[in-house]
């Protein structure tokens, strides 16, 4: 099942050293200014309470969406689609190498994903161009709070 190879492949890329400590590869800034168009849906919200931006509420606040497992956030519940969430059952966790193809096209990545000609997903957008993706994964990842070192012994 395609599901599980991805899964592998998050967790081969989280151990090594370009996304071990959340390093990006897109440029925050930039990823600031093309959050705009996600904010229609998408708020950010630290666990204070506090707006880091202030956004719809249609979609997940995306705080700390680094290496959290697909379609979990508890607070927007049972608002996610089915598909999203088997895909985070299934291994799904956001990095880098599955969030940027998902926001460019939600639906064929959760096809490819699921291995399943019929998923869907419930954020029609799409952020075509793969910088802008990359961008705003940065930002995301820059405004989250710090990714948890791995353990070394």
């Amino acid at each position: 099942m395609r599901l599980l190879s991805m899964a592998a492949l998050a967790t081969g890329l989280m151990t090594t050293t370009a996304f071990a400590d959340g390093h990006a590869t897109g440029d925050a800034e930039a990823g600031e200014k093309v959050f705009s168009k996600c904010k229609a849906c998408h708020s950010i919200v630290d666990a204070d309470g506090e707006a880091i931006q202030k956004g719809g509420r249609n979609g997940p606040n995306l705080y700390g969406i680094f290496e959290r497992v697909a379609g979990s956030d508890e607070e927007f519940g049972k608002k996610y689609g089915d598909d999203l969430v088997a895909a985070g059952e299934g291994g799904l966790v956001w990095i880098e190498e599955a969030f940027v193809p998902y926001v460019q096209d939600p639906r064929a990545f959760l096809r490819e994903t699921l291995d399943d000609s019929k998923a869907r997903s419930k954020m029609t957008f799409k952020l075509r161009d793969e910088e802008d993706a990359a961008n705003v994964w940065a930002y995301l990842v820059s405004v989250g709070p710090a990714p948890e070192e791995e353990a070394t012994n």
